[in-house]
């Protein structure tokens, strides 16, 4: 099985297993605002989990212990040591509600989005392990394999810091990928090797580190931080053009793909982050963000006095509220309530309130400024406004004119009270207040909104206050849930020198057999075929082989 490729391991190189391939889309020395959050987070978690360690024997001496005065010198250091865990803890709560640091330079005020902080991962080394399952399973002299498992090792190491670009998704789906062959190299039902895949959560809870020998643990973990890095390159897109509205639709849509496939394809997580209720709480926050996309999309291109431009616009951004408050419905299961960063469930009521808000904005403007155009066309025009409504409103006729300008008044209305509580939702939270972006966008909107409203209110007006509908949700483009595609990345087995996996594998036991045959006059008595490793296609009756 065992011979000298140096070619060979050269050619891997080249196809994606080099230390130069393996460094691009990695970027461990880039001193960015965010790749310095995520290096304190992988801190935290390694602080907390040696606070935990702490504890954990304090709490054994207690309990082993009788002597009162070893007690109460326990009891005290399991104080400090609780103190510290919650500091920690709150301090890994602040960065992981830090949203700032992931969205777009552009100078244009975006609404920001949730992107995922990495899940982190210690340096490993399978050195060991590997070497002894070679030449234990496979007879072969391990230290003829020691390049390739310095590669494989290179390869992990370099995506626990990929760039948040194509090329880190493209080196995060080269290791996922080589994972395959490792598995079916190394890794059988009736041996476990001695490597633990260890991942810290990403939530801003816990910090614990999950740890487990199945390397479907570490597959899962590997596409978990491929969504988690989609979501943080849709975050970054400026999104006051529509190419870069295209682009962040896209990254969303993969995102959803990745943590969807990974509920689909994974179960019993260790951790909770990668557990089925996270993981479609997450499907849905990405479905909820590209459908944001999609409305800012509508908004941008419209036109300001155009009557069906401004009708879906109204459909449009209700349709946000509407998927929003199922992410928030998603985030309040039992699983999950105490489990969810404060500051993500705060953007998730906040832009609640604030769509719905625009929602009555826009039909509020359909209603005032656009009742020369209803007029031109009734029938149309007021059958266009009759469907963007959840229900008829009471007392109220749209074919006149006053009284669509009393529902205009009363949308305005209730676009200020929604406005008013994102405000208030958006002060409550201490994370929030901190993103100047976030403040911008909704003092503007509710600006507007009592501009409107104070432009059209008469001081001699005495008429019956109206009461609005809501607003019926509709979009023109739903979100696409996009699969991962595996195959955009082909890798070569690192150790395709032992030979063809569908023999040499970790799962076929075979024993290594030596035969020495000496040729007669007829030859050996067999042919050979194949290279890598050679194998006896036939064997002549009577022969020597024979």
């Amino acid at each position: 099985m065992s011979y000298t490729a140096s070619e060979d391991v050269t050619a891997l190189r080249g196809e994606g297993g080099s230390d130069e391939s393996v460094r691009k889309g990695c970027d461990p020395l880039v001193s960015t605002q965010r790749s310095r959050v995520q290096q304190r987070r992988a801190q935290l978690n390694q602080q907390i989990n040696r606070e935990l360690s702490l504890r954990t024997g304090a709490e054994n001496l207690y309990r082993a212990t009788t002597n009162q005065r070893v007690k109460e010198t326990v009891s005290l250091e399991l104080s400090f040591v609780n103190s510290n865990l919650q500091l920690l803890r709150e301090e890994l709560e602040e960065l992981d509600s830090n949203m700032e640091v992931y969205q777009t330079d552009s100078e244009k005020v975006n609404v920001p989005m949730i992107p995922l902080g990495l899940k982190e991962t210690k340096e490993i080394d399978m050195s060991v392990s590997l070497q002894e399952f070679i030449s234990e399973h496979y007879g072969e002299d391990a230290s003829l394999y020691l390049t390739e498992i310095k590669m494989l090792m290179e390869l992990r190491q370099a995506i626990r810091t990929p760039s948040r670009s194509d090329a880190g998704i493209r080196l995060l789906l080269e290791y996922y990928n080589q994972l395959h062959f490792v598995d079916q190299r190394f890794f059988n039902l009736h041996r476990t090797l001695g490597i633990h895949f260890q991942w810290y959560e990403y939530d801003s809870l816990t910090g614990v580190p999950s740890c487990q020998r199945a390397l479907a643990f570490e597959k899962g973990s590997v596409l978990f931080n491929i969504g988690a890095l989609y979501t943080q390159l849709g975050a970054r897109q400026d999104r006051s053009t529509v190419p870069g509205i295209h682009d962040a639709i896209d990254a969303f849509q993969r995102a959803a793909g990745a943590f969807l496939y990974l509920k689909e394809n994974f179960s019993h997580a260790p951790s909770l982050d990668m557990s089925g209720p996270a993981l479609s709480m997450l499907v849905r926050l990405m479905v909820a963000q590209v459908q944001e996309c999609v409305c800012e999309k509508v908004t941008l291109t419209m036109k300001e006095d155009d009557l069906m431009s401004n009708l879906q616009a109204a459909q449009e951004v209700a349709r946000v509220s509407d998927v929003y408050s199922l992410v928030m419905q998603a985030m309040s299961v039992p699983l999950l309530k105490d489990y969810v960063p404060f500051s993500w469930l705060s953007v998730v009521q906040v832009k609640t309130q604030h769509f719905r808000a625009l929602a009555h904005y826009y039909a509020a403007v359909t209603l005032c400024d656009c009742s020369d155009m209803i007029s031109k066309d009734e029938n149309a025009g007021v059958r266009a406004l009759t469907q963007i409504h959840a229900r008829p409103p009471d007392r109220l006729s749209l074919q006149r004119p006053e009284d669509r300008l009393r529902l205009g008044k009363a949308h305005l209305r209730n676009a200020i009270i929604c406005h008013e509580e994102a405000l208030r939702l958006h002060g409550v939270c201490k994370a929030l207040r901190k993103l100047d972006i976030l403040q911008e966008v909704l003092a503007h909107a509710h600006a507007r909104s009592l501009e409107k409203y104070s432009y059209i209110d008469q001081e001699d007006d005495f008429s019956e206050t109206a009461e609005a509908p809501d607003i019926q949700p509709h979009t023109h483009q739903k979100p696409d849930v996009i699969t991962p595609d595996l195959s955009t990345v082909r890798v070569m087995d690192i150790f395709h020198r032992l030979g063809p996996p569908s023999v040499f594998s970790a799962r076929n036991r075979w024993v290594r057999h030596r035969l020495c045959l000496v040729r007669g006059e007829a030859g050996l008595g067999l042919t050979l075929r194949g290279d890598s490793p050679v194998l006896v296609a036939s064997v002549l009756p009577g022969g020597c082989a024979a």
